[in-house]
């Protein structure tokens, strides 16, 4: 009894009671979407570009996997992305993460005050006072809340988040900790017309999620997942690494956000490195034996994950990175889905994506009790945190998939952008210059 009672308390539980991910209000969700038509108005808008730049451009949102109804910041709907103000930003944050903790405090009924533990991260904005201040004096919290703010984490802050609520929990017994992920994009915006750096433009939406977190076993029962393990694998010592997602200026003195050639290596090395830890924590043992078996044998080794994980919730951060965490996984299509879905859906929403795509397996009814759910994710750093989730009871709440789940998966998720501008990658064209 002894060794138990010690172990529990080394190894505190971790649940998940709740979680809200963000989608504007009825009244501008519709303004806020990036159709074929806006979205080629924006990028049509930008004097620096040229031919070259416009076919990279289209080429890219046409294969991203990014479908017509994704959220774009008031800022740049409104063409203000060159002189985005703070006042731009925090209303951008602020719409954020007061939608989803209003839903996750009213569907869960607790109130503000009873919270002991705040984390917000969002990478790209930090004001003073800080965004957790700035939810504290919301709610009018405790003034013994303890808070954290995270900043420049990368997509893969959410699970930094959780993992540093999964400690204090070791620390502190019985309590409630919120924790929101999301990203400001409307001031971070780039205009220049290095390819490098549009690639964000492509990809990363308005989005994000609040979650409602404890270590109190009598809430148990009206926990939805309960975390089994968490790992985080930082590969920054690594120069490559370290700046093939980065945030810099360009050679023309515009500040975006760089993506390199260098950011798969990266992140397939991360990955790996991260699987070393994580995979004989989840695996069954005989998956293990007949793994290292086969390695004394010299065969061609390969980890079933499947024999420990039944979903894989994996970050939509585009549509190379899910293509290529299927084919070193083995997963399916099936495996796949959510994460296409969420990227098409609600496109790239950095930290606050893994919420969607989990978002979407409870819509569709496949999340059971006692199934394992793997969530992987990537980020700046280069980082990779991954952890599993063991479901509490069956789930299937439509939650934020709520009004199109039902069209979802659709028969074709070809871009309107092949069709409409693909005029724009003939050849025949190039002697045009774009003034």
């Amino acid at each position: 009894i002894f060794f138990v009672i010690a172990k529990r308390k080394k190894n505190p539980c971790c649940y998940m009671l709740n979680y809200e991910c963000y989608v504007p209000s009825g009244d501008d969700e519709t303004g806020r979407k990036l159709t074929t038509e806006s979205s080629a108005r924006i990028v049509l808008r930008n004097r620096n570009l040229g031919l070259e730049q416009y076919r990279f451009l289209l080429q890219t949102m046409v294969n991203s996997g990014i479908g017509e109804e994704t959220y774009c910041p008031k800022n740049v709907i409104a063409g203000r992305e060159q002189i985005s103000s703070l006042a731009d930003a925090l209303e951008e944050i602020d719409d954020i993460m007061f939608r989803t903790l209003d839903g996750v405090f009213s569907r869960s009924g607790v109130s503000p005050s009873e919270i002991d533990i705040l984390v917000v991260n969002v990478s790209l904005l930090s004001p003073a006072p800080s965004l957790t201040a700035r939810i504290v004096n919301r709610y009018r919290m405790r003034d013994d809340v303890k808070a954290f703010n995270l900043s420049g984490m990368g997509c893969s802050a959410s699970l930094v988040a959780v993992d540093l609520v999964h400690q204090l929990f070791k620390i502190y017994p019985r309590r409630l900790a919120v924790v929101v992920s999301t990203e400001s994009l409307g001031p971070n915006w780039y205009s220049g017309k290095n390819k490098s750096f549009m690639l964000s433009n492509c990809l990363f939406r308005s989005g994000g999620c609040s979650m409602l977190l404890s270590n109190d076993p009598g809430r148990a029962a009206g926990a939805i997942l309960k975390l089994k393990h968490s790992v985080r694998t930082h590969i920054g010592a690594n120069d490559e690494a370290y700046e093939c997602c980065i945030q810099v200026e360009d050679g023309e003195g515009y500040r975006g956000f760089c993506l390199t050639k260098k950011l798969t290596k990266a992140a397939a090395y991360a990955f790996a490195k991260n699987l070393k830890v994580l995979a004989p924590k989840i695996l069954p043992v005989w998956e293990i034996l007949r793994y290292l078996l086969s390695l004394r044998r010299g065969g061609a080794a390969a980890i079933n994950l499947k024999t420990g994980v039944k979903h894989f919730c994996i970050h939509p951060g585009g549509r190379a990175v899910i293509d290529e965490v299927g084919k070193n996984l083995g997963l399916t299509e099936y495996d796949l889905e959510p994460a296409r879905m969420a990227l098409h859906r609600f496109g790239n929403t950095s930290a606050g994506g893994l919420w969607y795509v989990l978002g979407y397996m409870e819509a569709k009814e496949r999340l059971k009790k006692g199934d394992i759910i793997l969530m992987i994710s990537l980020g700046a750093g280069f980082k990779c945190n991954n952890c599993t989730w063991e479901v509490m009871r069956d789930l299937s709440d439509p939650n934020v998939w709520r009004r199109c789940i039902d069209r979802y998966p659709p028969a074709d998720i070809a871009n309107p952008f092949a069709e409409n501008y693909g005029w724009i990658n003939d050849e025949r064209l190039s002697f045009v210059r774009i003034e």
